[in-house]
């Protein structure tokens, strides 16, 4: 059984999601959208199906760092809790701030500010690549002398505090609190794309680092969010690729050994001044600002909402009991998923793979098949499974929408 905060957490955020959603039904203004918070939770997925195989090379090399290297041995007391909390988030924000300054590890962080919306489910949009970067900075907790499994513990419990400062439900709190804590109203700022608020506010729990170090800026007008470079896409793989290709045909383009190492550890958007120099950052006009969007038959919308409620049950599924599996069943259990979420991004785009769903819909039969415990459990599936061929071919042979919309901000 996992016993991670951040998986047992899971009820909670969505949750917390349904409230969001209750709040915009009352309030009648769009919080969220379907496709754009679909690719939200996909990334999220994708992120854990990854992370769970990521997590243990990670876990292994602070091992050996605490074993070998550690120069303290430090007691069990309340002031180690006390420097391990702290440690914790003072690494964190430099990991961060290192994710937005160093362009090879924007391209793991990129993903979580893709979304041109800003609520609950944003918090779960995280990049598959990111701990490859940003697991380094936490070495020197190892080599002080805390525990692996501490670590582990209050690493997962920053991670799940920042879940609530995803929202825009929440105004600005009492001074004393904005002053040491993240709060929503800070986390806005760092999702914004307008120029002043671009690479500010990288506080994980206590804001302090931000206003120690230099990059604290408060909320002011209401953030424009999203990148600079919309991704565009709904699809959660392109959306964990695509600054890597962008990277790649950049490199390709830059003359000189040394611009090509500029180009892979200066700032995002650095060119020699031979292609023109650094990207300049617009202003963006909240007045014409359209995002991108893409209208789908409400037909496909209510087909994909319940297999994506399917979805995130097999999720779950896997989260919860991938430590009883081989790795053989890992990988085919997490590759299906991961399958699965990428497919649902063609079916928002309508693109020409639609048909994959098909295929999608008979591996699904296959494997829970091949997994299943007791035929209480497979037939219900293998029912569900026909069910829904037979919902996705009436609904394909119906005429498509034109998708590529997009909506005032």
């Amino acid at each position: 059984m996992n016993i991670d905060p951040i998986i047992l957490s899971i009820p909670l955020y969505f949750t917390l999601i349904a409230i969001e959603l209750m709040i915009q039904l009352v309030r009648k203004r769009q919080i969220y959208r379907l496709n754009d918070a679909m690719t939200n939770i996909s990334c999220g997925i994708t992120q854990q199906i990854t992370g769970a195989f990521i997590k243990v090379a990670m876990v292994g090399v602070y091992q050996m760092a605490f074993e070998y290297l550690a120069v303290f041995h430090l007691p069990n007391s309340w002031w180690y809790w006390l420097l391990l909390i702290l440690g914790v988030d003072f690494c964190y924000y430099w990991g961060h701030r290192m994710s937005h300054e160093v362009n090879l590890f924007w391209g793991g962080h990129v993903v979580h500010h893709q979304s041109e919306d800003y609520n609950f489910s944003v918090a779960l949009r995280q990049g598959s690549f990111q701990a490859l970067w940003t697991f380094w900075f936490y070495l020197p907790l190892a080599i002080l002398g805390f525990n692996t499994l501490d670590f582990l513990l209050v690493s997962a419990l920053n991670t799940v505090y920042q879940f609530w400062i995803h929202t825009e439900t929440i105004g600005k709190l009492p001074k004393p609190i904005e002053w040491i804590f993240n709060t929503p109203s800070h986390h806005r700022v760092h999702h914004g794309k307008n120029p002043k608020y671009i690479d500010k506010n990288h506080a994980g729990s206590l804001i302090i680092w931000d206003r120690i170090f230099g990059t604290f800026q408060e909320e002011e007008e209401r953030p424009t969010y999203g990148i600079t470079k919309p991704i565009n896409t709904w699809n959660p793989i392109r959306a964990n690729l695509q600054h890597y290709l962008d990277m790649a045909r950049q490199l390709r383009e830059t003359p000189g050994f040394f611009n090509k190492l500029k180009v892979t550890f200066y700032k995002p958007g650095w060119r020699p001044e031979i292609l023109g120099g650094p990207i300049q950052v617009e202003e963006p006009n909240s007045d014409t600002y359209q995002k991108f969007n893409a209208n789908t038959w409400r037909h496909l919308q209510v087909y994909l909402f319940f297999q994506f409620i399917a979805i995130l049950g097999i999720t779950s599924i896997f989260l919860f009991t991938r430590d009883q599996m081989n790795i053989v069943q890992q990988l085919t259990f997490g590759g299906f998923i991961i399958w699965s979420v990428a497919q649902f991004g063609v079916l928002l785009e309508q693109s020409k793979w639609q048909a994959l769903e098909y295929l999608r819909l008979v591996a699904c039969g296959i494997l829970v098949y091949a997994i299943s415990p007791s035929p209480y459990f497979f037939i219900p599936t293998i029912v569900l499974s026909i069910g829904s061929l037979v919902a996705f071919y009436l609904i394909s042979r119906a005429p498509a929408p034109t998708i590529k919309q997009s909506i005032p901000h």
